[in-house]
């Protein structure tokens, strides 16, 4: 089982990248779906989780509004849309995934990180000033 992160790069404040992450292996149509990111000397932190029908989604507070989550199933791919970037978002990001059985979704949705059984590698994001 591997998911693969890509899309980061580097931009000005104000701009945006598409970030995805595409997972072999086995289908995770069941499972939530995770980004997290981790800035040089913080821990890491959530961003945003999507559950497997995608319709139920969670944003952390400091990405509501600039920041857009998707799944695509049948292509098993999950989507980050940052758009308005900031410095502030500067930071390698990854995505991760487990299969919720029993949570209602808005419990599911706030997982912590300890939950996630799958992740990626990390696509690094810089955002200049």
């Amino acid at each position: 089982v591997q998911l693969q992160a890509s899309g980061g790069g580097a931009v000005q404040a104000g701009g945006s990248l598409r970030l995805s992450c595409a997972a072999s292996g086995q289908t995770f149509n069941r499972h939530v779906m995770g980004w997290f990111r981790q800035a040089p000397g913080k821990e890491r932190e959530f961003v945003a989780a999507i559950t497997w029908s995608g319709g139920n989604i969670n944003y952390a507070g400091s990405v509501k509004g600039r920041f857009t989550i998707s799944r695509d199933n049948a292509e098993n791919t999950v989507y980050l849309q940052m758009n308005n970037l900031k410095p502030e978002d500067t930071a390698a990001y990854y995505c991760a995934a487990y299969r919720s059985l029993s949570r209602t979704a808005y419990r599911a949705l706030r997982a912590p990180a300890s939950d996630y059984d799958y992740w990626g590698q990390g696509t690094l994001v810089t955002v200049s000033s």
